[in-house]
């Protein structure tokens, strides 16, 4: 048996980040490991410590037993407080205590890749203790490990693999959360739409549709006469998908066009990450 097809384009993705990351991080000096991330309150150690956890968590590893420090300022829901237990264990981990378990964790993932024949259907443990499908669960894997990818080269000045194959499974990521953006949480006009357009090294044109109901629907056919539309560059766009930046710290980047309070309000919401 070898890895079903359906999953063999999240297992790509998460190896050609992996990769980059360990990369990335192989010879940084012990200072470098302080440096401060995008990722709200994370610096690259902290960002690394995820990376490992995450995997460690796809391996089946126990969680470890910590107690978090109160004062977590970044720290404010249980899905954070989940998160952040793999990331506060590894604080005063040193250089290269972090990249031996980094590369103990990478082959013990490439080992377990090689040998899985599991369904994509197959229901597995999330976070929390969420069950979901394997695919599901691969899936969410490479859109965060490229992410990290992408906030570990911005801290180090490191850029690169902007349209790697982790990059085009975020895009489909964060396009399936663009309807919920702009129907539900900025309440778009109904029997409306709103225009998206990428350009840079993964382009895209989608629209927004509002219906009678008030729900969204993707499209990629063009609308003619839209409520709002928005020019960017992708790297913008993941930025403010992910939280990493807000709408005013790169509203030079930013061209919107149309009802000035429902572009406001579709920004102020953009970010789907938790």
């Amino acid at each position: 048996m070898s890895l079903h097809p359906t999953l063999q384009p999240y297992a790509d993705a998460w190896t050609h980040s992996i990769d980059a990351i360990s990369e990335l991080v192989q010879q940084l000096a012990e200072a470098d490991w302080n440096r401060r991330t995008p990722c709200p309150g994370w610096s690259v150690r902290d960002v690394v410590s995820h990376v490992i956890g995450l995997d460690s968590e796809m391996l089946g590893d126990p969680r470890p037993i910590h107690t978090l420090p109160r004062d977590l300022f970044h720290v404010t829901n249980d899905h954070q407080r989940y998160t952040e237990m793999q990331v506060d264990v590894r604080r005063h981990h040193t250089a290269p205590e972090m990249t031996a378990e980094l590369e103990y964790t990478v082959i013990r993932r490439n080992r377990q890749l090689r040998n899985e024949s599991r369904d994509p259907g197959t229901k597995v443990r999330g976070p929390l203790g969420a069950e979901l499908t394997l695919e599901e669960a691969m899936r969410n894997h490479a859109f965060e490990m490229w992410v990290h990818e992408q906030d570990l080269r911005t801290a180090l000045g490191r850029p690169g693999n902007l349209d790697s194959p982790g990059a085009y499974i975020v895009r489909d990521v964060l396009l399936d959360a663009l309807p919920e953006v702009v129907a539900a949480r900025a309440n778009a006009p109904r029997s409306s739409a709103v225009v998206f357009d990428v350009h840079g090294p993964v382009e895209f044109l989608r629209t927004i549709r509002i219906d009678i109901q008030g729900r969204g629907s993707l499209e990629t056919v063009p609308a003619l006469g839209p409520a709002a539309s928005f020019a960017l560059d992708w790297e913008t766009y993941v930025r403010l998908a992910c939280g990493r930046v807000t709408p005013e710290s790169v509203a030079d980047r930013v061209k919107a066009e149309g009802d000035v309070e429902l572009a406001s309000a579709i920004l102020r919401n953009f970010t789907v990450t938790r």
